[in-house]
C-alpha cells in the first residue's frame, strides 16, 4: 500500500449507521481490509430497515442520480452515463491457477467464447491499478445479503462492501439483505464481494447524468478458490449487484458443483391442470425468448394456472427422497424493460407500479414511464423524455428507452407469484425445458429420449441473435444451457457434472424437453401464436411427466402425437404439419455446426457422452 494513501485516513473512516465491533470476526476483517485499501470518509453497515431505504433513496434523489415518479407508489427512475448500460463480458474474467479450470482449450488455440480467464498474478496487478484510495470522499456500505430464504439450506450468504448507494437500494430489492442476515451468518462462510464505481472524490472529470463510473478502467472480476468477487467502474445491473450473475450463476455454479447441486440460468414455474394437480417446471431460455413472458404465463386454456416462483435464476439439489428441489436465489425481478406490455406480460406490468427502481427507460411529463413496446397509446399532451435526457418523439429514428433498460421491482408483488416460492426446502422440479429462438427448422416442442440425450439437447443450444455489424442481419449463435456468459468453470467439466447426476442413487431424474416458439412461414410469420397460447405445451409436457400423453419418436426426440396437443379454442389456424416438420438437410446442417462447435470450443474437455448422443443424431438424421 503506498505510503502516501494510508497516511490521509489514519483514524478510519466515521461510522454512519452499525456497530463494526458487532460483526463476526470474519466479516471485520473483510471490511476492514478494504477501509485500509479504499480509503472511504465514512461507513455505513446496512440493516435493510425501510427507514434506511427511505433515507438511502431521498440521497440519491438529492445527488441527482435518480428522480420520483410521480404517476406510481414509491417508484423512482435512474439515467446512467451512455457508457455504462449494459454487463460487459470482455472486462467479466474468473481468475484460477490454471487456465482449464475455468475455460476448455480451444482448438488451434484461437479465444475461448465460454468464459474468460485472468491468471492470479494479472488479477493483482489490475487490483493494485484500480482499487488503492477508490472510495476517498465516499462512504462504504456494507450489505449483508442471502441469496435464497434467510436460513435456507439451499441459501448462501454475501456481504458486499460498495461505495454506491443506488447498489444498495436497488440490492435490497434483489436479495434479502440486513440484518437477518448478520444474525444467520455467524462465523459461518461468506462470498467477499467488493464493488467501487471508481470514482473518488474530488472528482478529475465531471459526472454525466451525475451518475459515476469509471468505464475505462472497469473490471468484474471473479476468483471461485477464495469465494470472491471484485468488480470496479461500473454502477450498472449485473455488474454492481453482485449477488445476481456474479454470485447467482459464476460463484455458485462453481460451489454447485463441488458440493453436488446445479445454478442454473432458469426460471421456475408451478403449473396446475383443471384436476387442481400442481407440477413444477425450470426452463432456460437466452435472452430475448421470453423467459419472463413463460415465468408470468395467463393460460388461454380453460381450468389451467399459472404461478411464477421465479424467472431468471433457479439452484436445484436432490433432497434425501431423490426429488429435484429448486429455489429461486433472488428477491426480486431484474427485468428488461423494452417489449414489456399489458399484451405480452400483464402480471409484470402489474408488478411495477410500486417499489421500484426503474434504469434507462423513456419518462412521460406526467411523471410515467415509456418503452418500446409498451403498445399504450399516450395522451396528445403527454411528451416523452428519453432515457438520454432529452425531448424525444417517435420521429426521431432512435429509440426513447434504452434496447436493455430495465426495471428492478419486489419480486412478492406480483399478482402470482407462487404461494410457495420462499419455501426453504424449495419446489420439487419435474420437467426442465431448453429452448431458443429458431426461425427455421426445429420443431415447437420435443423431448429428449433420456437425461443424457437431455443433457446433449442443453449442449447444443442455439438462438438467434442480432450480430453486432447490425448490416450483417441476423445470426444464429451458440449459448449452451443459456449460459455461456455466465459459466464459473470449465464448461465440459460442467457438463460431466450434469451427467452425473444420473448415477446419483434414487435420484427422480425430471424429464427434459425443447421448445421453439419463434419459427416462422417462409411467407407468413410466426407459426405459432405464443404467449398465452405456450400453456397448450406446457400441458402436453405435464401429461407426458404423468404417462398420459401421446408421443412418437423422431429423429431429434419425442413429438407429439397428432391430436395429443390440446388446441380448443385456439384462435386462427395453425399449420402443425409445417410446425413439427423436420428437414433431414437441416438437421444435418445443425449436427455439422454443433460438431464444429464441441470440437473447437469444448476440445479435449467433451465428455464422451455428449460426442455419443452427437454420434447418434447424426445417425437417426440419417435415417430420415
Amino acid at each position: 500500500m503506498p505510503p502516501q494513501l494510508q497516511s490521509q485516513n489514519q483514524s478510519g473512516p466515521k461510522i454512519l449507521q452499525g456497530d463494526l465491533s458487532a460483526l463476526s470476526p470474519a466479516v471485520r476483517e473483510f471490511v476492514e481490509a478494504n477501509i485500509t485499501l479504499c480509503l472511504p470518509d465514512s461507513l455505513h453497515i446496512c440493516d435493510g430497515s425501510d427507514e434506511e431505504n427511505r433515507a438511502i433513496l431521498t440521497q440519491l434523489e438529492e445527488q441527482g442520480m435518480i428522480k420520483k415518479l410521480s404517476k406510481y407508489e414509491n417508484c423512482w427512475l435512474a439515467r446512467t452515463d451512455p457508457r455504462d448500460v449494459a454487463r460487459v463480458e470482455s472486462k467479466t474474467v474468473i481468475v484460477t491457477r490454471e487456465q482449464r479450470d475455468t475455460v476448455p482449450s480451444p482448438l488451434g488455440g484461437g479465444v475461448s467464447q465460454l468464459g474468460r480467464w485472468m491468471s492470479p498474478e494479472e488479477f493483482d496487478k489490475a487490483m493494485t491499478q484500480r482499487f488503492p484510495g477508490c472510495m476517498k470522499g465516499r462512504t462504504m456500505y456494507v450489505i449483508p445479503f442471502s441469496m435464497g430464504p434467510v436460513g435456507s439450506p439451499l441459501s448462501k450468504i454475501g456481504v458486499e462492501l460498495t461505495d454506491s448507494p443506488y447498489v444498495v437500494a436497488s440490492m435490497r430489492v434483489m436479495t434479502r439483505m440486513g440484518k437477518a442476515v448478520l444474525s444467520a451468518l455467524g462465523n459461518d462462510e461468506f462470498v467477499r464481494c467488493l464493488h467501487s464505481v471508481g470514482c473518488p472524490l474530488p472528482l478529475k472529470k465531471p459526472l454525466v447524468n451525475n451518475w459515476p463510473c469509471n468505464p475505462e478502467q472497469t473490471l468484474i472480476a471473479h476468483i471461485p478458490n477464495r469465494r470472491q468477487i471484485v468488480s470496479f467502474g461500473s454502477g450498472y445491473g449485473g455488474n454492481s449487484l453482485l449477488g445476481k450473475k456474479c454470485f447467482a450463476l459464476r460463484i455458485a455454479s462453481r460451489i454447485a458443483k463441488e458440493e453436488g447441486w446445479l445454478a442454473e440460468h432458469m426460471l421456475i414455474l408451478g403449473v396446475t391442470n383443471p384436476a387442481g394437480e400442481k407440477k413444477y417446471m425450470a426452463a432456460a431460455f437466452p435472452s430475448a425468448c421470453g423467459k419472463t413472458n413463460l415465468a408470468m404465463l395467463c393460460p388461454t386454456l380453460p381450468g389451467w394456472k399459472v404461478e411464477c416462483v421465479g424467472d431468471d435464476i433457479a439452484w436445484m439439489k436432490f433432497d434425501d427422497q431423490g426429488n429435484l428441489r429448486a429455489i429461486n436465489p433472488e428477491n426480486g425481478f431484474f427485468g428488461v424493460a423494452p417489449g414489456t406490455s399489458a399484451k405480452t406480460n400483464p402480471n409484470a406490468m402489474a408488478t411495477i407500479v410500486k417499489n421500484t427502481i426503474f434504469t434507462n427507460v423513456a419518462e412521460t411529463s406526467d411523471g410515467g414511464v415509456y418503452w418500446e413496446g409498451m403498445d399504450q397509446s399516450l395522451p396528445e399532451d403527454i411528451t416523452i423524455t428519453s432515457w438520454k435526457n432529452k425531448p424525444w418523439s417517435s420521429e426521431d429514428g432512435e429509440p426513447c428507452a434504452h434496447p436493455n433498460s430495465r426495471f428492478c421491482t419486489p419480486a412478492g408483488q406480483c399478482p402470482i407469484i407462487d404461494p410457495l416460492w420462499e419455501s426453504p426446502e424449495g419446489v420439487p422440479i419435474e420437467a426442465i425445458i431448453f429452448g431458443g429462438r429458431r426461425p427455421e427448422g426445429v420443431p415447437l416442442v420435443y423431448e429428449a429420449f433420456s437425461w443424457q440425450h437431455g443433457v446433449f439437447v442443453g449442449a447444443a443450444m442455439r438462438s438467434e441473435a442480432t450480430a453486432a455489424a447490425e448490416h450483417r442481419g441476423k445470426v444464429i449463435m451458440h449459448d449452451p444451457f443459456a449460459m455461456r456468459p455466465f459459466f464459473g468453470y470449465n464448461f465440459g467439466q460442467y457438463l460431466s457434472h450434469w451427467l452425473s447426476m444420473a448415477d446419483r442413487p434414487g435420484a427422480k431424474l425430471p424429464k427434459i424437453f425443447h421448445v421453439n416458439w419463434f419459427r416462422k412461414s417462409p411467407t407468413a410469420g410466426f407459426l405459432w401464436p405464443g404467449f398465452g397460447d405456450n400453456i397448450r405445451v406446457l400441458d402436453w409436457m405435464f401429461r407426458r411427466v404423468n404417462g398420459e400423453a401421446g408421443a412418437m419418436p423422431s429423429a431429434i426426440g419425442y413429438l407429439p402425437c397428432r391430436d395429443s396437443l390440446n388446441l380448443q379454442g385456439l384462435q386462427g389456424y395453425v399449420d402443425l404439419d409445417e410446425l413439427f416438420s423436420l428437414d433431414q438437410e437441416f438437421w444435418q446442417r445443425e449436427v455439422e455446426d454443433v460438431r464444429k462447435y464441441f470440437t473447437t470450443q469444448v476440445n479435449d474437455d467433451l465428455p464422451n457422452e455428449v460426442a455419443r448422443q452427437l454420434e447418434l443424431l447424426q445417425q437417426r438424421v440419417k435415417q430420415m
